[in-house]
């Protein structure tokens, strides 16, 4: 009862960033049951919602198979990395992984709020795919936490708002498949986690649905900044209980 009432609140919260935000779910979702889950219990739990939750997203966007097309290279450079990262560091420590999230939760406020990436021209941008295919799938197969890389690589190419939303969307859910894949078959993902992660859909959705609605109302700068500030304080407790871990 405790994992599906902490899990149903945690993604309520975490939906609703990804509807404001068009990212950062798992970042969050995963931040907050920390607080009472192992890192690797948690990531197993936020699976099933990141997949429902980005296929619900790019389906709601359109352009499915232009969004493929354009971002097919960043898309295979993120599987094939994931899954390799995903068996590589299967023996992780909870220390570590709590401390990997606290500073991937940092560079996700930093280029959210500052926006500290320099455009570059479009005859980069094979190279830029799989640069931050690169990243992404190293950060995503160990923690989850796709934002900062993926917000990074849409900041070079200076897309709009709608853009942002289905590439994300797109690039999110196609990773999460080797991840969840993986974390199958390492036994992280035993049948009662998955359980569980499959009811989570619902809390997320409804929080996602919820941030949409705020998303179209609010100018969105005051509200950002406040998620923002919330992910600092989240990211610096996780590196405090990494230092002082056990």
């Amino acid at each position: 009862m405790t994992i599906l009432l902490v899990g149903a609140l945690a993604f309520l919260a975490a939906g609703a960033v990804k509807g404001v935000a068009g990212i950062g779910m798992p970042t969050a979702a995963i931040a907050l049951m920390t607080i009472f889950f192992d890192p690797r219990t948690a990531v197993a739990l936020v699976l099933f919602p990141m997949l429902g939750s980005n296929a619900w997203q790019l389906f709601r966007a359109g352009n499915l198979l232009r969004t493929a097309r354009r971002y097919m290279v960043f898309a295979l450079v993120l599987v094939a990395c994931v899954t390799w990262t995903v068996f590589a560091t299967r023996q992780t420590s909870d220390r570590a992984l709590l401390a990997v999230l606290g500073l991937v939760i940092l560079l996700f406020v930093v280029v959210s709020w500052r926006g500290w990436v320099p455009p570059l021209p479009p005859r980069h941008d094979r190279s830029a795919q799989i640069g931050f295919g690169l990243f992404a799938g190293i950060i995503g197969g160990l923690t989850a936490g796709w934002g900062a890389p993926l917000a990074m690589y849409l900041a070079t190419k200076q897309v709009d708002k709608d853009e942002f939303i289905r590439a994300t969307g797109f690039l999110i859910f196609v990773g999460s498949l080797p991840l969840c894949l993986g974390y199958a078959r390492l036994g992280f993902l035993t049948g009662p986690l998955a359980g569980v992660s499959l009811v989570m859909i619902i809390p997320t959705l409804i929080g996602f649905s919820l941030g949409e609605l705020l998303r179209n109302r609010l100018s969105g700068v005051g509200f950002r900044n406040a998620i923002l500030i919330v992910f600092v304080l989240m990211g610096v407790n996780l590196i405090r209980r990494a230092i002082w871990y056990g």
